[in-house]
């Protein structure tokens, strides 16, 4: 079976290393890849959102299931295409993605589903998002209502910051055409999970609680990032809360898609914010996160592949899906200056040379390049080190242990992933 996987970062590293992982052992390619998925997989230098030319290769090469890592391709409707002529592929249509695409419809779709969020509102004049802001408590959250690569969300402690932030959105197009409307946001204090789950439109499997670092330094400091690390599984999230996650979050929103004609297959994202034991919607993604992948795949005792294909053909409720006891912490290294400008074409030295599958430690690339024999940086978040153990804080000392022995000018990492479930 041969199976192409899209994509370039941590995340597709993490779907491609477990999908070799496979007893059924399909044929691998991944379009772009990078300089860690190229052991596992064939690379084809096809960028993720050039959907005519994946179709071409999917025909050509007689690919039997194309699997979907990155939102943006979701957003411009790879799996509309792909399904016209009748190409099996993994993820949600493109009315399906707006869940993510656009944080305006998420919101108005949870309103319809009572599903619990913050108060917010719509804007796309700048004139009516500052009088708005007037008269609106802060802390405030300003967020560019569509992909913006998961900075497009700034925490304005400040009314002042808060009109920049407007600003910086829709006049200064900061986020390109993600911020020409923003979403006016209450700010709600509490502890962030996350709580991804497979569906095939209707059966919904619920995978292990996990909690990303969005925040770029130790302790939760500084500028928010697209994901300093995670954990799993995060003692957060109970199985109390768990199931009302369930019962009042994901349920009602595959429901309530598939009430508005946009039946969401694939994975659906719940980004939570959890005040006093009750669990807030802060944002949906069409997709498995980015470092969540990281820690919750390698965690998977059901075949992937099995998985995939239940979700694509509408069977997911004949597959019992488990899971393993295990925890896993991942630590993101990343270019230094990032998340502002920083650097690429440093030279990785101490990397691992394989990635075994029963491995206590995985290095999963994110932006990484080959460069004739070496190694280099490519992006901003430019490795995933996975430490597994019997418990969180042996998987993190594994990741840590590994994280030592990794360098390239300007790294830079935090030391305290885990630390809310450790209490460091």
């Amino acid at each position: 079976m041969k199976v192409l996987v899209v994509g370039s970062g941590g995340r597709e590293h993490a779907m491609v290393w477990t999908l070799a992982q496979s007893p059924r052992k399909p044929v691998l390619y991944c379009a772009p890849g990078n300089a860690g998925i190229v052991s596992l997989a064939t690379c084809v230098p096809i960028k993720a959102d050039e959907i005519a030319a994946l179709k071409d290769f999917v025909v050509q090469e007689q690919i039997d299931l194309t699997v979907v890592g990155p939102e943006a391709p979701l957003a411009l409707g790879i799996v509309d295409e792909f399904r016209k002529s009748r190409l099996r592929i993994f993820g949600p249509t493109r009315n399906a993605a707006r869940v993510e695409a656009s944080k305006i419809f998420s919101k108005d779709v949870m309103a319809q589903a009572k599903i619990r969020t913050a108060r917010a509102k719509g804007f796309d004049t700048v004139a009516e998002a500052l009088a708005y802001l007037e008269q609106h408590e802060v802390p405030v959250v300003i967020k560019a209502d569509g992909l913006a690569q998961g900075k497009g969300v700034i925490i304005a402690t400040t009314r002042e910051q808060a009109r920049q932030a407007i600003r910086d959105c829709m006049e200064n197009a900061v986020f390109g055409q993600a911020g020409k409307q923003v979403l006016i946001e209450q700010f709600l204090d509490g502890e962030e999970l996350t709580i991804m789950a497979f569906t095939d439109g209707k059966t919904i499997v619920p995978m292990p609680p996990a909690q990303d670092h969005k925040r770029v330094g130790d302790g939760d400091s500084g500028l928010n990032t697209g994901g300093m690390g995670a954990y799993c599984p995060a003692p957060l999230g109970t199985t109390a809360l768990r199931d009302q996650v369930f019962h009042e979050v994901l349920q009602p929103m595959v429901d309530a898609m598939a009430r508005v004609g946009s039946p969401f297959q694939g994975v659906l994202y719940a980004g939570l914010m959890v005040v006093n034991g009750v669990p807030y919607v802060l944002e949906f993604n069409a997709r498995m996160g980015d470092p969540e992948t990281q820690v919750v795949l390698p965690l998977l005792k059901t075949d992937l592949l099995d998985v995939i294909e239940a979700v694509v053909d509408h069977r997911l409720e004949q597959l019992a899906v488990e899971w393993h006891r295990e925890a896993a912490v991942c630590v993101v290294m990343t270019s230094g200056g990032y998340p502002g400008s920083y650097q690429q074409g440093r030279v990785i030295t101490g990397l691992p040379t394989t990635a075994a599958a029963l491995s206590s430690s995985v290095v999963f690339h994110a932006g990484t390049a080959q460069q004739g024999k070496d190694v280099v940086t490519a992006g901003g978040r430019v490795l995933g080190v996975l430490g597994l153990g019997r418990t969180l804080s042996e998987a993190q000392r594994e990741a840590y242990r590994v994280v030592n022995t990794i360098s390239f000018e300007g790294c830079h990492f935090r030391t305290d992933i885990a630390h809310r479930a450790l209490r460091m």
